[in-house]
């Protein structure tokens, strides 16, 4: 069993394992020689042995404790035929949502559709690199993945102002998102994902009254469904204020916290094992700030079961030896 495993099934506290959201990708120089190369995004992720190459990159750099594979959240609404591209400097951009196109899309279409990110799960499990490490899977909440499904781009500003006016077509979408989440839920596990997570990027963006609706209850299924499978859960739901409802509602086996929650009140209150909460930005300090606040999650965690990350994704800009010096960090504490 992976040092992950132990801390989310076993509530171990003696071991500190590490991993850290988006390891593979931007700030690593050989991530970016492959990019320059490939410049379609979905086209990258449909690629097994790129992305098995990709995924595998940070653990040949550090000593972390799982791999995480290079896709997105987004292959979801590509396999079932939405248009989806990246834009550079500006992010996803969707295309039309069509009810009736999708509707017809079968979990065969779908998964031929993606079918190289299973492959690639395959892969980056029997690589020998990933021996007693984790191999994660993960896909976006059906919340996030219909802000952007819905709205068509990130809603880093806002969202649109006729967002909710139909809601109809906001049940119908939840309907389809939760349907192909599990079909692309139960490839993942099939291929060897040990464990999955979900990310909830934009769960901040809603007020509490409408919370029950659009993130609780559809997560809970999710959170269930991945359960039934005997594969462990972490739910990330970014930017929300209630982490304790949030536990007690959707019942993952464990939670990830963003860097604005405060730690210590999260010890007080969470009884399951809590993954991240460090600022990505302290990667962009120096070492004695890094050193600083690393040790200071694991002071505040070192009797709760705890898996060290980050409170989001790691930035592009951070130097990787300082992505080294914080694994170190937290292997020597």
């Amino acid at each position: 069993m992976s040092p992950i495993e132990q801390v989310i099934l076993n509530k171990k506290t003696q071991v500190n394992p590490i991993w850290i959201m988006r390891q593979a990708g931007r700030y690593l120089p050989e991530f970016r020689e492959i990019r320059k190369r490939n410049t379609d995004f979905i086209k990258l992720c449909l690629d097994p042995n790129l992305s098995t190459e990709i995924t595998l990159q940070p653990l040949k750099r550090f000593d972390l404790d799982a791999a995480i594979i290079f896709s997105d959240i987004l292959i979801l609404p590509f396999g079932f035929k939405q248009k989806v591209e990246f834009k550079k400097n500006f992010g996803p951009i969707l295309g039309d949502l069509n009810l009736e196109q999708i509707s017809k899309v079968t979990e065969n279409d779908f998964i031929q559709r993606v079918k190289p990110v299973y492959e690639a799960i395959n892969l980056v499990k029997n690589n020998k690199i990933t021996k007693n490490k984790s191999t994660i899977g993960f896909v976006g909440a059906p919340w996030t993945l219909l802000v952007y499904i819905i709205n068509k781009q990130s809603p880093k500003l806002k969202l649109k102002d006729n967002f909710f006016k139909d809601f109809s077509l906001i049940k119908q979408t939840l309907e389809i998102i939760e349907k192909f989440l599990k079909i692309h839920i139960k490839n993942q596990i099939n291929s060897g994902a040990e464990i999955i997570q979900i990310f909830d990027s934009w769960a901040g963006l809603l007020d509490d009254k409408d919370l029950d609706f659009y993130v609780y209850n559809p997560t809970h299924s999710l959170v269930k469904y991945v359960q039934s499978l005997n594969v462990p859960v972490i739910c990330f739901p970014r930017g929300i204020k209630n982490y304790k409802n949030y536990c007690e509602t959707v019942k993952p086996d464990a939670i990830c916290i963003d860097y604005e929650i405060d730690p210590i009140k999260i010890q007080k209150e969470i009884r399951i094992p809590i993954q991240g909460g460090m600022d990505p930005k302290i990667l962009l300090t120096d070492k004695d700030i890094l050193k600083r606040e690393a040790t200071k999650y694991l002071d505040i965690f070192k009797d709760h079961p705890y898996i060290f990350n980050l409170g989001h994704g790691v930035l592009p800009e951070t130097d990787p030896n300082m992505m080294d010096y914080l694994v170190k960090t937290v292997k020597d504490y």
